[in-house]
C-alpha cells in the first residue's frame, strides 16, 4: 500500500498583508481644479519566494499612474503578500499555484488597498478590473522559453 500512497496536498493561507505602499500626489492642490478625466496605468507583477520547506511568501507588485492631462494626479505603489502553505503537490503545479492561484487571493485586498488609497487622497473611487492570472503566469513561461530557447531573440 505505500507505494501506492501519494504525498498528501496540503494547502493553507496562514497571513495576507501589506508589505509596502507609498502614495504620492506630486500636483496638488492645483490637480483637483482640472476636469476629472484620468489615464490610468497599472503595472502589476507577482513575485515568490521559499521562506522554509513549503511554505511561500507571495507578493503582488502593484503600481498605478493616474495623470489628468500630462500631469500625475497621484502615484499608488502596493505590495500586497501572503504566507502559503503548499505541500505535496507535483512541481508541475507549484509555479501555477505560487503565481496564479495564490496571487489570485492576494488581489482583491491590493485592489481594496489602492481603492482606500485614492480615496483617502480625496480622489474619485478607483476599482482595478479583475486579473486572469492564469494568462499573466502562461505569458511570463512563455517569454521565458523564448529568452532561454535562443541564443538571441529576433523578434
Amino acid at each position: 500500500m505505500a507505494e501506492n500512497e501519494q504525498p498528501k496536498q496540503q494547502f493553507a493561507v496562514q497571513r495576507i498583508y501589506v508589505k509596502d505602499l507609498s502614495f504620492e500626489t506630486p500636483n496638488t492642490p492645483e490637480i483637483f481644479t482640472k476636469k476629472w478625466e484620468p489615464q490610468v496605468n497599472v503595472d502589476l507583477n507577482t513575485q515568490a519566494r521559499d521562506i522554509s520547506e513549503g511554505v511561500y511568501e507571495v507578493l503582488i507588485n502593484i503600481t498605478v499612474t493616474t495623470k489628468i492631462e500630462d500631469q500625475t494626479a497621484y502615484l499608488a505603489e502596493v505590495q500586497q503578500a501572503g504566507i502559503f502553505t503548499v505541500t505535496g503537490f507535483p512541481e508541475d503545479q507549484l509555479g501555477p499555484m505560487l503565481h496564479s492561484f495564490c496571487p489570485s487571493i492576494l488581489f482583491p485586498y491590493a485592489r481594496e488597498v489602492v481603492s482606500s488609497l485614492a480615496n483617502k487622497g480625496s480622489f474619485p473611487q478607483l476599482l482595478l478590473a479583475p486579473v486572469n492570472f492564469d494568462a499573466l503566469y502562461a505569458e511570463q513561461i512563455k517569454k521565458q522559453q523564448d529568452t532561454d530557447g535562443e541564443g538571441t531573440a529576433s523578434h
